[in-house]
């Protein structure tokens, strides 16, 4: 993985206007079909206001909210499927069975993967790795790794 991105965000609007850009980013180097893009951070760091950013940016209309409590919402974009999933709620692996977790992987869906460390599995799978750190009271730092094949 190589370094592809750094932002300092500034609130909603930035964490919001970094998801918009990080689907042009893609588009403009980068396959998106099939792509696994996961996001960590602390809990209100901003990661479904950046999914929220990324999905929209994609074409999508409609309000996105966040997976927590359904752990899937999918959208039909211009560009593609986009799987948003929450794995906060898991408790083990197997669940992500019950879910049609490889059936999603299997469609080359987007799969935008919020809390991947609560299943180290996933992680090996991403293409993309998105980091959200508290900076200070009033920043965040957004940093983008990306496969470098």
């Amino acid at each position: 993985m190589q370094l592809q991105y750094e932002k300092i965000l500034y609130g909603e609007n930035d964490t919001h206007a970094a998801g918009c850009e990080l689907a042009e980013l893609l588009t403009d180097s980068y396959s998106l079909h099939g792509a696994v893009i996961t996001l960590q951070g602390d809990l209100g760091a901003g990661k479904t206001t950046l999914s929220r950013g990324f999905i929209q940016s994609c074409g999508y209309s409609g309000p996105v909210k966040s997976p927590t409590y359904t752990l899937i919402e999918k959208y039909t974009t211009e560009r593609a499927e986009i799987c948003h999933l929450d794995l906060y709620r898991l408790e083990d692996a197997e669940e992500l069975e019950y879910v049609g977790f490889r059936d999603l992987l299997e469609a080359k869906n987007i799969l935008l993967i919020e809390w991947p460390e609560r299943v180290p599995s996933v992680s090996g799978l991403a293409n993309v790795r998105v980091f959200i750190d508290h900076r200070d009271g009033e920043s965040r730092v957004l940093r983008v790794l990306r496969d470098s094949s």
